[in-house]
């Protein structure tokens, strides 16, 4: 019978795919002990040797669009660190083992439970997909992911980052503002606030509340949309950008929040020029 944790299987990232190879990449198939979903995990690695604590390392949702994007951001501008401010760092991609770029999956494996009544109509009048499972898929993150991740690269666990868009920065967010010392940085791109506003309100209350009595240490935050999703019914742009002005008024508390305005980017284009400003972001000490 097969175990609900799958072995760790090496294979080239694209193997099976005829796609290109992407140097120094790894890919393994996981399975959640918590909720028994399959995960595609890929890996990149620097070539450089590790600094004495390790390498900070990049959790990366949305894998199956976004990993050789910021892998190779990573590769090439880490070769000149002094010229680009970008460090060697581990990238941990979290990823769906098909070949869509953006799997139904992330409905739930992003979003906490909320009531049908409160969610917003999905833009082509379908039913959304299943959702409220962002506390099992940070549970697999945190007590399955990492450690396997740390018992086979050198990491940095005093430099962990997470990045997701859209869904993704709302689950970001979520983390950032129930489980802080999760991730010393955290980069929201386009995140959908509207999903679940009202929870996320509170959350970020209770954040702001233990900022101030110095309880969460300290943290940076990047914030960033596309210009072009400023007419989007769900007031993309007006949502995060009033939220980063409150995060904002934290900096005496530790926590360090930057918030960016792609010109001419929408939803989708924002993503080349936002991962590679998230890399820099990610190699500033905090």
């Amino acid at each position: 019978m097969e175990s609900q944790q799958k072995e760790l299987e090496e294979v080239n990232v694209w193997e099976g795919g005829g796609g290109v190879f992407l140097p120094q990449t790894e890919q393994y198939a996981m399975r959640s002990s918590v909720s028994s979903r399959e995960y595609r995990i890929l890996i990149y690695r620097p070539s450089e040797a590790p600094p004495p604590s390790g390498y900070p390392v990049i959790y990366l949702l949305d894998a199956n669009a976004l990993f050789a994007t910021m892998a190779e951001a990573v590769r090439i501008q880490s070769r000149r660190s002094e010229k680009t401010g970008v460090f060697p760092a581990v990238i941990v991609g979290i990823g769906y083992p098909e070949e869509a770029p953006f799997p139904p999956a992330r409905f739930y494996d992003f979003t906490m439970p909320s009531p049908l009544a409160e969610l917003p109509p999905r833009p082509d009048g379908t039913a959304w997909p299943e959702h409220g499972g962002a506390e099992a898929f940070l549970t697999f993150i945190e007590e399955e992911l990492k450690p396997r991740i740390e018992s086979r690269c050198p990491v940095d666990k005093s430099r962990q980052a997470i990045f997701g868009h859209s869904l993704g920065g709302l689950f970001v967010l979520q983390v950032l503002f129930t489980r802080p010392q999760a991730f010393q940085t955290y980069i929201a791109g386009s995140p959908s606030i509207h999903w679940n506003k009202a929870f996320l309100l509170e959350a970020e209350k209770q954040f702001s509340s233990l900022a101030k009595q110095q309880a969460v240490g300290d943290i940076g935050i990047m914030i960033a949309v596309g210009e072009l999703e400023k007419g989007h019914q769900s007031r993309m742009n007006e949502n995060a950008k009033e939220l980063a002005e409150r995060l904002s008024a934290l900096a005496d508390c530790g926590i360090r929040t930057e918030y960016k305005e792609y010109e001419g980017e929408g939803h989708v284009s924002v993503l080349p020029g936002l991962i590679s400003r998230a890399v820099r972001f990610v190699s500033r000490p905090l």
